[in-house]
């Protein structure tokens, strides 16, 4: 099947968040009590960050596979605290049944496209151990560890943060 990377369009919104928790919903065990919760609103709430973001889709026979969130001003992505030279993405995410087809990876280098198109220079990203397949993903992809952006948004949680130059 033919992968589209484009643009989600207004209608798609909701299909696009559903999509968005579906990937996470994993990883909602290694979340503090009540912390999965907020997160999880947070992966929901795709028009709050259309202000300052595009929302970027994957799509297959129809069907929405894969999203990502890319903030060309890296400063405007909330707590990531990105240079505003930067650009920033956030919450990339393929849809269980979709993974293994190089759905994150196209979504990844449209992020690297369009952030090359606007003239910026680096790209920034976090992520967290229980993500290792995307963490794998990212550093074959040429993303390194940039340690001094990285945030702690609870004891004994780290977000470690990776950088591209571009």
């Amino acid at each position: 099947m033919t992968l589209r990377i484009r643009p989600a369009r207004p209608d798609e919104l909701d299909e696009a968040a559903r999509v968005m928790l579906a990937a996470y919903q994993q990883y909602e065990a290694s979340f503090p009590t009540g912390r999965w919760e907020r997160y999880a609103a947070d992966i929901l709430d795709v028009r709050g960050r259309l202000p300052h973001a595009e929302l970027i889709v994957a799509e297959e026979a129809g069907r929405i596979v894969g999203a990502v969130t890319l903030y060309p001003d890296g400063s405007r992505s909330g707590m990531e605290g990105w240079p505003p030279e930067w650009a920033g993405v956030r919450l990339l995410a393929v849809h269980p049944d979709a993974r293994g087809r190089g759905v994150g990876e196209a979504l990844m280098r449209e992020c690297m496209e369009r952030s090359r198109k606007r003239g910026v220079t680096t790209l920034g990203l976090h992520t967290t151990t229980v993500m290792a397949v995307a963490r794998g993903m990212y550093e074959r992809m040429g993303f390194v560890r940039a340690p001094e952006y990285d945030f702690h948004p609870a004891p004994g949680i780290v977000v470690m943060a990776y950088r591209m130059k571009l």
